[in-house]
């Protein structure tokens, strides 16, 4: 009880994601950190994965690597059949807005924006009767659109979170440790609705966390320490988020 089937299938045509030698460096000489060391990766379209490791293991700056936030030291990164590597600084500016959506821990609302307001802008709608709206009403906020960050409950914010991500229509979806602000119950909550509308919308699902009970719902586990990627399995029985508990 609780598990659910398997949603993504490998290896049916090109990966959605493709690392090849990546590698990141900050510094240079004997104050040089590695943070990436030679990481070699393919995710497959519409795959769950969940990213664990330790604090300090190049999780994050993986993440930001892959979502054009940052450009690697050495290396090639393909997403959905994108060289983001070769990208200018305005290349991986349009890369952001038309690829991928961002989820992150602090939800990274903008208080002066209502809920509407803040999904528009960060996706470039401009509609409030449109996509944004839509979004906002599917994650269950539809009575809140006129309402600003701080009249929301964390979990409320979250989810205004994930439509903002969602509504611009991205091919891969990249969170950074989305529950880790949240209660359980909460953050049960927001990854039933985040696996649900991804899929929904057939995306791509990255996420990042050093919570290993949230890699039970994932279709694939990855595992990071120094900089490398030291395990990578698929799970046998993934769980509903409902089911989860940490």
């Amino acid at each position: 009880m609780g598990a659910r089937p398997h949603l993504a299938t490998p290896q049916e045509g090109d990966p959605a994601i493709v690392l090849r030698g990546v590698a990141k460096t900050y510094g240079s000489g004997e104050v040089a950190v590695h943070a990436l060391r030679g990481v070699e990766l393919e995710i497959w379209p519409q795959e769950f994965v969940v990213l664990l490791g330790p604090s300090g293991s190049g999780k994050t700056t993986l993440l930001n690597l892959i979502g054009g936030i940052e450009a690697p030291s050495a290396g090639s990164i393909e997403v959905a059949g994108r060289d983001v590597a070769a990208l200018d600084e305005e290349g991986r500016t349009r890369y952001r807005r038309e690829t991928v959506g961002f989820i992150f821990q602090f939800f990274n609302l903008i208080p002066t924006l209502t809920a509407l307001e803040n999904v528009e802008l960060v996706a470039e709608l401009g509609d409030g009767d449109g996509r944004a709206a839509e979004m906002l009403e599917r994650v269950g906020l539809g009575d809140r659109l006129d309402h600003f960050p701080a009249q929301l409950s964390g979990g409320e914010q979250q989810r205004v979170a994930v439509a903002r991500a969602l509504a611009g229509g991205p091919r891969v979806l990249l969170g950074d440790e989305p529950t880790g602000a949240l209660d359980l119950e909460t953050g049960r909550t927001v990854l039933e609705l985040l696996h649900q509308l991804s899929h929904e919308l057939r995306q791509t699902v990255l996420l990042v966390t050093h919570n290993a009970s949230i890699a039970r719902m994932a279709d694939r586990v990855l595992r990071l320490r120094d900089g490398e990627i030291v395990g990578d399995e698929r799970n046998p029985e993934p769980l509903a988020a409902s089911a989860l508990d940490w």
